[in-house]
């Protein structure tokens, strides 16, 4: 849809469409403060802004709606709603042979153990063995400079959405 589209629409709609692009109920809530907008780019800046300054609980929320990197099972009912958008991304995956899907799957879950929440990771033209190299190479960070590296890929992901949305 156009952006003119997009403002057309209900508050609550808009606001559903946004939480596809970011699924933190802060973020969208802030988001929707500024509805309806000029521009995309003053959308994004408007995003990045809100996103930058959410809680700790904001962002696991939205981490929590991804499936993991390389999960067999990403359409489930969790992430029904951004399945095709989460396919497109993650579509060199889909290639990868067994073994990366076993140690992706093995790691995604040492990763998991580790830190809290899921790995996070602007997937789009990655492949499944990049990926895998980024997550072993990021299980080494500490707590607090990890959480930062996963806000900033969300934050790319976000901004992809968005520009799918509004395309």
């Amino acid at each position: 849809m156009k952006l003119e589209d997009f403002n057309k629409q209900s508050r609550e709609k808009a606001g559903q469409d946004l939480f596809k692009c970011c699924g933190s109920k802060a973020w969208v809530n802030k988001i929707m403060e500024n509805f309806p907008y000029n521009s995309i780019e003053d959308l994004k800046i408007s995003s990045d802004r809100i996103w930058f300054g959410c809680k700790k609980e904001d962002w696991m929320e939205a981490f929590s709606h991804h499936p993991k990197i390389g999960a067999q099972n990403s359409a489930d009912k969790k992430h029904s709603s951004t399945a095709e958008w989460a396919k497109q991304e993650q579509s060199a995956v889909k290639d990868a042979g067994q073994i990366i899907l076993s140690e992706l799957e093995k790691a995604n879950q040492t990763y998991e153990n580790k830190f809290g929440f899921i790995f996070i990771v602007c997937a789009t033209g990655k492949t499944a063995a990049e990926m895998l190299k980024l997550l072993n190479h990021r299980l080494n960070n500490e707590h607090e400079k990890e959480l930062h590296i996963a806000i900033n890929e969300q934050n790319k992901i976000t901004h992809l959405r968005i520009n799918k949305l509004l395309s």
